[in-house]
């Protein structure tokens, strides 16, 4: 076993190379009493056969839902009388996993997670039950006004790409998806050569590799992953209204944005934050909220996904007063576009962004998750220690530059879920299973 130490403001994290060839990130704190590990596989919700949304999901879900000789009641009672926590989850580029135990029960969590990972048991019946529970979940979020929003904005922005397909599937296309397609999701996915490491708590480089090697014996060496295309989202100056009756619309908006290995993702970053970041001095919090009181919150961030950016924004407001908010955001997108921010609100933006970076490290789970994120986004080892002196150096023409190439022509994929008035070349549509979609189209277009 090897380490190597890269100091940070907050960390000192060691790079762990097992004598199996597995690398691991840690982060050694005796002071607190519990051990968090975090693991990722790249290649998520993107990985779904076009036919089948939904299977990698379900795959996620049922990991501890038994494992090699263990029944899913008898694997979750082991859990509860140790005290470990242990959770799966997935998104679009990744299969992920929590772990959160006390050092006397590390032993035991690592063996439960390794039977979890390496011998899911995939039963007949657990695979029923959650995929009941998720077709049970969307049909109970189907008329949701965010969720139906998010669902809709990423099926224009990216149709005929995996990231257009909805994560969780469909209740059709979980209707197909059954055990041999579940252990099928999980042989692409889940193998040695795609797994990232980050752990923090009382634990030795030396026994973090003894741990992770065991771990990982029974995991096959390659991935089966299939390559997903790079593109660029589609949709920019269009306008989709899904009518729904709701008292109120709710909105997303967005564009193409950088993906995190471009050369300007910081002055980006800085510019985004400026525009709709997360603080009440945001140029669309003051428009919007502040002086017109249209909404009670506006926002918008970059999200740079694996294989394509984008950045994204929302809002929920009056019906009446949809368009108003939608034209002030566009405004304010395209004067940042054109002349980008004043010299005062870059210095603010800075001096926020830095003062605030230590709040992702303020709990062992969240420095975990920054561990894994690090190796996931390529961004290095001495990232952290490197990070906000990246901010404090960027400069006003960076985040012109920035802002230019981010918002452009200010063009937007809108998408509105309500009864929006006042939103001409509007696209119209009636919400799945609403009863408007039975109403004559002349009457769902007049609102």
């Amino acid at each position: 076993m090897t380490s190597a130490a890269s100091s940070t403001h907050t960390t000192d994290i060691q790079r762990v190379i097992t004598p199996g060839g597995a690398e691991a990130w840690l982060v050694e704190e005796r002071t607190v009493p519990v051990i968090a590990v975090e693991i990722a596989f790249r290649g998520g919700a993107a990985q779904d056969p076009e036919d089948r949304p939904g299977a990698v999901n379900l795959m996620a879900t049922l990991l501890d839902e038994g494992a090699g000789d263990m029944d899913a009641d008898a694997f979750q009672e082991t859990l509860e009388e140790k005290a470990i926590e242990l959770t799966f989850s997935s998104n679009r580029d990744n299969v992920a996993a929590s772990l959160r135990t006390l050092p006397e029960n590390l032993d035991e969590a690592f063996r439960l997670l390794g039977a979890a990972l390496g011998r899911p048991r995939f039963d007949a019946a657990a695979v029923d039950r959650m995929r009941g529970q998720i077709s049970a979940q969307i049909r109970r979020s189907a008329l949701d006004p965010d969720d139906l929003a998010g669902r809709t904005f990423f099926s224009e922005a990216f149709p005929g790409h995996p990231y257009g397909w909805p994560p969780r599937g469909t209740v059709d296309s979980l209707a197909t998806i059954g055990r041999e397609q579940v252990a099928a999701a999980h042989r692409q996915i889940v193998a040695r050569d795609n797994v990232v490491i980050g752990a923090v708590g009382a634990i030795s480089a030396d026994r973090l590799a003894s741990l992770v090697d065991g771990l990982l014996a029974g995991l096959p060496e390659r991935a089966g992953t299939i390559a997903v295309p790079t593109v660029r989202p589609a949709g920019q100056g269009r306008t989709e209204i899904v009518t729904l009756d709701v008292p109120q619309s709710s909105i997303i908006f967005g564009r193409a944005g950088p993906l995190r290995d471009a050369d300007d993702f910081i002055p980006a970053y800085v510019a985004n934050h400026i525009l709709g970041g997360g603080s009440f001095s945001s140029r669309l919090f003051t428009e919007v909220r502040e002086k017109r009181g249209l909404a009670y919150s506006v926002y918008s961030y970059l999200s740079p996904y694996d294989h394509a950016g984008l950045v994204l924004g929302g809002v929920a407001t009056r019906n009446d007063r949809a368009a108003q908010s939608i034209d002030l955001i566009q405004s304010e997108i395209r004067r940042m576009a054109e002349q980008g921010p004043s010299e005062t609100e870059l210095e603010s933006a800075k001096k926020f962004l830095i003062g605030s970076y230590a709040l992702r490290f303020d709990t062992s789970t969240k420095i975990a998750n920054q561990l894994v994120q690090l190796q996931l986004d390529h961004l290095g080892i001495d990232y952290i220690a490197r990070r906000n002196a990246m901010v404090a150096a960027v400069t006003l023409d960076d985040v012109r530059a920035a802002s230019k190439t981010l918002f452009g022509d200010g063009e937007l994929l809108v998408v509105a879920v309500g009864k929006p008035t006042g939103l001409s070349g509007a696209n119209v549509r009636p919400a799945p299973g609403s009863a408007e979609m039975h109403a004559p189209a002349e009457a769902i277009a007049a609102g």
